[in-house]
């Protein structure tokens, strides 16, 4: 029997190799034949606008490329017809790219005979034909996959830049070069290796400008205690990564009577000092994105979806009438909250209407938990951290960032955690923490022992400190650090943060639960023998590893 679809770009994609009728984050058939669609559209375009000099590319064209990879991103999106009101728009955009290149004299290839050129009536019989079995040979097929999951989890940063008003024209370049190789097929499996690492690179790029978007315009994330139970007003629960858009609410909540909590990766803006201000925010409410069901019906009020994390709610769900959409992200059904005209903010003013007419959320815990430490906070932090490595009491750092998930095999993280010893400390980013951040793990000289950076891309802050570390330590190869790497992975912004360690040069990280299903045998054996990335195996296996690491470690040094 042909697919119907074919996906496994997510760590949950079916048995381990691939959804082919139904993905396993909800979408069917037809959403992931659409989405297949708009990658292929929004290739088109990049093929065109990579013939462009830097300068002359538009503002709004960046905007459609980035939202488009970020629509596409698992667990983003769920509205077909949004999904085919943006493929309408990347045609009119690819049409008005070739005008623009005729009129500038700018040669482009003829993308139309190596790309579809018919027309938007047509897109729905055409999107079958399209999608990751297209490649036929597993390698070229593997690399470039990878490849373009990493371009995804760059697209989802500079989008979040973008809606401060940052920018990076030579990231913008290199998106439209990689996309426009990848639909051309000129690369060889050598070319497309080495397209790994630098996607990486450019991933720390985007990291980076995505953390000066952040701290320029909120300030730099401090040390905090934030609270986890709740007040007696009704709430409005924001969830995703999108720091603007919580801003924007939080400014038309002032004295309406509602507080606002965060959910998931929106955690960490707790730490920003620009959100302290805001007497009716809170806190955190709740765990990861996989426990939104018992989560959302438990608080009663309505949700925020800033950008990807949905789990599409079944439909007699108590919560499905309270979810709310804006931006990227996209549900069949609900409300979707427009995106700013002229320059002014979204109009939340639907949600705060129906927030102040429902029941006040359910505590689900009390008490707090410690986030904040950017790179500024850390930097506070360096010489303790660095005395407690020299006089022993901190025998190894061990890197747990990444992603949460529904299987139960993430169990793991926990009691990894867990197993640890007293004189190990914890750095993270990203809603894998969700894992161990409330466990008592107890405090090193003073410090706590899970130093949580924030959201994924605030693995930027991690990579500053093992920077700084490996300068003050005098070693020339980062792998000769006190450091184990233990990532945990789902979805594309994870890949990225994965390629960027793998630019730096790490080697033996232990990626879990499973190994990415997109990984063809030699791709993974090209990759094993160069960086030595294994899988996990049993949480007491992986310490006493971690452990030997660090015996190891010590006499180098």
């Amino acid at each position: 029997m042909e697919n119907q679809i074919f996906c496994f770009q997510c760590q949950e994609t079916y048995k381990g190799m691939g959804c082919a009728s139904r993905g396993v984050c909800g979408k069917d058939a037809g959403l992931s034949s659409l989405m297949d669609l708009l990658l292929y559209v929004t290739k088109g375009i990049c093929v065109i606008r990579a013939n462009f000099p830097v300068e002359e590319l538009k503002d709004e064209d960046n905007h459609f490329v980035y939202s488009s990879l970020f629509k596409t991103i698992t667990n983003a999106n769920f509205d077909a017809d949004d999904i085919k009101r943006q493929i309408a728009k990347g045609m009119e955009i690819k049409n008005k790219l070739k005008s623009r290149a005729k009129a500038m004299n700018v040669r482009v290839p003829d993308i139309d005979a190596v790309m579809w050129n018919g027309g938007v009536p047509e897109y729905e019989k055409k999107a079958k034909t399209l999608g990751v079995l297209t490649e036929k040979n597993v390698d070229i097929r593997s690399l470039s996959e990878t490849i373009l999951y990493g371009i995804k989890g760059i697209a989802a940063y500079m989008y979040h830049a973008e809606a401060l008003g940052y920018s990076n024209k030579a990231v913008d370049r290199y998106v439209d070069e990689v996309m426009a190789a990848l639909v051309m097929k000129t690369l060889s499996i050598q070319q497309l290796t080495d397209l790994l690492l630098e996607t990486g690179r450019v991933g720390l790029e985007a990291m980076k400008l995505l953390d000066k978007a952040n701290t320029d315009t909120y300030g730099n994330p401090e040390m905090t205690r934030v609270n986890i139970g709740v007040r007696k007003n009704p709430g409005i629960l924001v969830t995703g990564h999108d720091l603007r858009d919580l801003e924007e609410l939080l400014e038309q909540t002032k004295g309406k009577g509602v507080d606002v909590y965060t959910h998931g990766e929106m955690l960490p803006v707790a730490a920003y000092p620009f959100f302290k201000q805001y007497e009716h925010y809170v806190g955190n409410y709740g765990n990861a994105w996989w426990k939104q069901a018992e989560e959302f019906a438990a608080f009663k009020g309505p949700i925020l979806f800033t950008t990807n994390c949905i789990v599409p709610p079944a439909e007699n769900s108590t919560y499905r009438n309270r979810i709310y959409t804006t931006g990227v992200a996209s549900l069949k059904n609900s409300l979707h909250i427009d995106d700013r005209k002229e320059g002014k903010p979204k109009d939340f003013s639907k949600i705060i209407e129906h927030a102040k007419h429902c029941a006040p959320p359910k505590e689900l815990e009390y008490g707090n938990i410690i986030i904040g430490f950017g790179h500024r906070q850390l930097s506070l932090f360096f010489n303790k951290i660095m005395d407690a490595v020299n006089n022993g009491n901190i025998r190894q750092l061990v890197v747990m960032a990444g992603c949460d998930g529904r299987m139960k095999s993430r169990e793991y993280y926990t009691d990894f955690a867990q197993l640890l010893p007293s004189d190990t400390m914890i750095l993270t980013a990203g809603c894998a923490k969700y894992r161990y951040n409330k466990l008592n793990l107890r405090s090193i000289d003073g410090m706590p022992r899970v130093i949580d950076a924030g959201q994924c891309n605030d693995v930027y802050s991690i990579v500053l400190f093992l920077q700084r570390m490996k300068e003050t330590m005098n070693v020339e190869d980062i792998n000769d650090l006190p450091v184990f790497y233990n990532i945990a992975w789902y979805e594309q912004k994870s890949v990225i943060v994965l390629l960027a360690l793998l630019y730096m040069g790490v080697r033996n990280i232990k990626l879990g639960p499973t190994l990415p299903a997109f990984l063809s045998e030699n791709v993974l054996d090209i990759l094993q023998k160069k960086f030595n990335i294994t899988t996990i195996s049993t949480p007491k296996n992986d310490v006493d590893i971690c452990l030997d690491k660090t015996e190891e470690v010590m006499v180098t040094l």
